[in-house]
């Protein structure tokens, strides 16, 4: 209860065109908008760069729109979706296709390969996320990377609970069908 005091607070005092409470509010929601941003472009670090600090100056303009009517995170949220499915167009074309990675057998390897076999995992998760059309990959970031209820992500996308649902199922499955050959990779163990 407190934090979300602090919140409204700090956004009260931004509304009024305090830059200090601007400044903490940033540092509050830097490396979230960021991490939304990154995942959605796939990990390209650049356009998530460009795209958090245009959310930031838009920020520091629109806070004044922002009425409380929900959280301010959602709010916050649909802005980065908005800015990234605005980048995207941009663009004009789609975020660039992760190669798959041809993993081998890891169950004879010497720990430092294990931990590589790891981070060979990880990306080959994070770009299996990218290639996923942004309709499907925005509500699997924001339920696994954010931890959104599936109501703040109908919210934040603008769409039924049921659409979130559905989403949800088609992305899982995408990444399913992307990420079959994990399957026979032998466990990495610790």
């Amino acid at each position: 209860m407190a934090e979300q005091t602090i919140d409204r607070r700090v956004i009260a005092d931004c509304q009024q065109g305090d830059r200090d409470a601007f400044r903490l509010l940033f540092e509050a929601y830097k490396d979230k908008v960021f991490s939304l941003a990154v995942y959605s472009f796939g990990g390209d670090k650049s356009a998530a760069d460009d795209v958090t600090q245009q959310i930031f100056l838009k920020l520091f303009s629109a806070i004044g729109q922002f009425r409380g009517e929900s959280e301010f995170t959602t709010w916050l949220y649909r802005l980065v979706v908005n800015a990234c499915t605005d980048e995207r167009r941009r663009r004009k074309r789609l975020l660039p296709l992760g190669e798959t990675l041809v993993m081998s057998d890891v169950s004879g390897r010497k720990p430092q390969e294990k931990q590589f076999a790891r981070l060979e995992i990880s990306e080959a998760v994070q770009a299996a996320i990218g290639e996923l059309k942004p309709k499907f990959r925005l509500p699997i970031l924001l339920k696994y990377i954010e931890g959104l209820s599936y109501e703040e992500i109908a919210t934040v996308l603008n769409c039924s609970k049921g659409t979130v649902a559905s989403r949800l199922n088609r992305g899982h499955s995408q990444l399913a069908k992307r990420l079959s050959y994990l399957k026979n990779q032998t466990a990495l163990g610790d």
